[in-house]
């Protein structure tokens, strides 16, 4: 396995973010320095970044259903509730990518795969994500040419991919930016109030059935499909169908 590989999947960053850990002297394979991003890592090497010994783990790809009232962080001075309260405690460690405000719920991405996690991140690969968006009052559809044209906001010059009225005061809404409370900033400036905001697809994986509190793995499909930036050709907020069981938060 070349040593970018390797240390990426010892969840040390992705792929290329790790180059600069070999680069500047601070990998060891068998106690001698490794400066050649070209090294491959032999079985039964020892790796060490620093002094610390480094070996891949097993690699997560889940989807997790986040509910409102969750904060998206490994812990919180306060003791309030976190995403990872809700995960499997014998995973190794992972990583949420991206955000949803305590507020807000919907689709997460949780990984220890920086190559993912890079491929959801970076603003080059332009991933979309969908979202339904409940309001305080009636949606005034002369406000849609300006969220499609864009403004700016606290974070940087915002714009959205898509908006669609799919009631009185509902919205379905794409984006393709990663901008702190985007949607909720921009329909302020349009003079509304978010009641309610659910993300329910990033890139191809739709929520699908989920419920609040839950996850699932990703398929390898999925994780080929999100790499690879691709959204269905078809989009539409799915139904929600009962389910019979939930994780309770």
């Amino acid at each position: 396995m070349r040593l970018n590989r390797y240390l990426a999947a010892a969840g040390l960053g992705s792929r290329r973010s790790v180059e600069a850990l070999i680069l500047e002297g601070r990998v060891k394979i068998n106690g001698r320095i490794i400066e050649d991003l070209g090294t491959v890592v032999a079985p039964g090497d020892v790796v060490k970044v620093g002094s610390k010994i480094v070996q891949p783990q097993e690699t997560v790809h889940a989807v997790l259903y986040k509910p409102r009232g969750f904060l998206c962080t490994a812990s919180d001075e306060r003791e309030r509730r976190t995403i990872f309260d809700l995960l499997p405690t014998d995973w190794p460690r992972v990583y949420h990518v991206g955000r949803l405000d305590m507020e807000s719920e919907g689709l997460l991405i949780v990984t220890n795969d920086g190559e993912l996690s890079l491929s959801l991140t970076h603003p080059r690969f332009k991933i979309e994500k969908e979202y339904e968006v409940t309001l305080d009052k009636p949606f005034d559809p002369a406000q849609k040419a300006k969220l499609l044209r864009g403004f700016h906001i606290e974070g940087g010059r915002a714009k959205m991919d898509e908006v669609e009225q799919i009631s009185a005061n509902k919205l379905r809404v794409i984006l393709s930016q990663g901008i702190k409370r985007q949607i909720r900033l921009m329909m302020y400036d349009c003079g509304f109030e978010v009641e309610n905001l659910r993300r329910v697809r990033i890139g191809s994986v739709r929520i699908d059935k989920l419920r609040a509190g839950m996850w699932r793995m990703l398929s390898p499909k999925d994780v080929a499909d999100l790499k690879a930036g691709r959204s269905p050709k078809k989009r539409t907020i799915p139904e929600r169908p009962p389910i019979a069981s939930r994780r309770t938060v």
